[in-house]
């Protein structure tokens, strides 16, 4: 685009660098307006209706935006309309929009163009791939609609791709710190094989999920595995005959009374609890210094950020070596904190509280952080060849290497894209229905003697196993990490 802009001297030697100028400011202008705000102010109509609990409205607003459906962010437009239709009850049109960010996650091929572009500009200009745990929300939310639709058979489809995709995360990382065990995904796995009354998959389901919960989980969220998800191991081990290994686990988890209930029914209830974070971006200022051998280096002081990069010859090492202190933006995370804290089942004067399986804040956090030195490489190096083509382009025309500069300074962005309707946490329970009709009481609690309750009614077959999701959108507040 600079070239278009570039004009030659006119033959009385007089410059054109005024309306160049002019065409800069303009150009300028464009790209402050288009450039501050993040991916959620980008599409604040929609995520305020969202918020609001406006789903309808919600819906159409982004059925508007049908373009998304083939621009760089079409995982999260089918994402969102798959999980607008779920909440609203259209299920089957909620599976057709989840299959397609599913086949986007299969399909994915990176665009080396696109890639390299992104290093003169940002990298919203290559397309949005999906974090790991969205794309398996995707699947959970499939095998949901499917189970409400009483189709176990294809839960039981989402079920063995989720376990493709979860051993696809496992072999992606090698090292232990890193998000490649979904402990949530797995008890899910275990419920719908229990559903299925297929005790001995569901038994496997829930000891890899224990086994996640005691390690991975407690490690990196600091949280502990479910009562129920250990009440639900001992039953599928029961029913399968793996006597040695139900009391194995009566003695590890301390239930030496539990005895496998024989209930008319069943109702698992998923509670989605709040929204979960928005990505953001912030900016640090670096340094840059020659540094031993073909290298200069990147400082931040204040930080203790040190990142050494290689140049191919003296002529460029001296050119980076004049840059001096320039802007770096990367992505963090806003936290949407919960307002409800806890939330009970009631039914007979039996109470069943829910407990949590899976915090989807804490794991998108805790994956961003752990490649954050991957965005601080990207990001330097992205500012790096910025950079040395705005100080090369100075050595022709000053005039043009300044207006580079502004186009430069006024690109750098952060990648701001994630699926920002995905709930904050998810929580759950197993509760005993008799067969025929059964008045349950869902109350919320935001900590404060503040409860909201929801009454349902549910009909029930012997030896039926029911699902029901509620999501509150409520939150309370915004948090800032990365």
């Amino acid at each position: 685009m600079i070239r278009l802009l570039y004009q030659p001297a006119r033959p009385d030697g007089s410059s054109n660098f005024k309306n160049l100028w002019k065409v800069g400011i303009s150009v300028f202008l464009l790209l402050l307006i288009s450039s501050c705000a993040n991916y959620y102010q980008k599409h604040w109509d929609f995520n305020s209706e969202f918020e609001k609990g406006d789903l309808q409205k919600a819906l159409t607003t982004l059925e508007k935006q049908d373009n998304l459906a083939s621009g760089k962010a079409k995982f999260i437009y089918f994402a969102n309309n798959g999980l607008l239709h779920a909440v609203l009850g259209n299920y089957q049109a909620s599976n057709e929009d989840f299959e397609k960010a599913y086949l986007f996650g299969e399909d994915y091929r990176i665009n080396y163009v696109n890639e390299a572009a992104a290093y003169f500009t940002n990298p919203n200009l290559t397309v949005y791939r999906g974090e790991d745990h969205e794309h398996l929300m995707v699947l959970y939310f499939k095998a949901i609609n499917f189970l409400k639709m009483g189709n176990t058979e294809q839960a039981l489809v989402e079920c063995r791709r989720l376990n493709i995709r979860l051993n696809q995360l496992s072999d992606k990382y090698s090292s232990a710190e890193k998000y490649q065990r979904d402990a949530f995904i797995h008890a899910l796995m275990g419920i719908i094989y229990q559903s299925d009354k297929d005790y001995n998959n569901a038994f496997i389901a829930y000891r890899n999920a224990l086994e996640i919960y005691e390690g991975d989980y407690a490690r990196m969220f600091s949280m502990r595995a479910p009562e129920q998800l250990k009440r639900d191991l001992l039953t599928s081990a029961y029913r399968t005959g793996f006597i040695e290994e139900f009391e194995k686990y009566k003695l590890q988890f301390g239930m030496d009374d539990f005895i496998p209930d024989e209930n008319e029914a069943e109702l698992v209830f998923f509670w989605h609890n709040g929204l979960g974070p928005v990505k953001d971006e912030w900016s640090i200022n670096f340094l840059i210094a020659p540094g031993p051998d073909n290298t200069v280096v990147f400082t931040n002081p204040n930080l203790g950020i040190s990142f050494p990069f290689k140049v191919d010859n003296d002529k460029e090492k001296s050119d980076l070596g004049r840059l001096e202190i320039f802007r770096v933006a990367f992505p963090r995370y806003v936290e949407r904190p919960q307002y409800f804290q806890s939330a009970l089942l009631e039914i007979n004067d039996q109470r069943y509280p829910l407990e949590l399986a899976e915090d989807i804040s804490k794991v998108a956090f805790y994956s961003l952080k752990e490649r954050m030195m991957q965005e601080f490489a990207k990001g330097l190096l992205r500012a790096a060849l910025k950079k040395a083509s705005e100080h090369s382009i100075r050595k022709e025309d000053e005039r043009l290497g300044a207006l580079l500069g502004i186009v430069n300074a006024i690109t750098e962005k952060a990648d701001t894209r994630n699926w920002q309707t995905l709930p904050h946490s998810i929580f759950y329970s197993r509760v005993a229905l008799k067969e025929g009709s059964n008045a349950v009481q869902f109350s919320m609690d935001n900590g404060y003697g503040n409860k909201t309750n929801y009454n349902f009614t549910y009909q029930a077959k012997r030896g039926q196993t029911l699902f029901h999701t509620f999501s509150s959108l409520e939150t309370s507040g915004q948090s800032y990490r990365y």
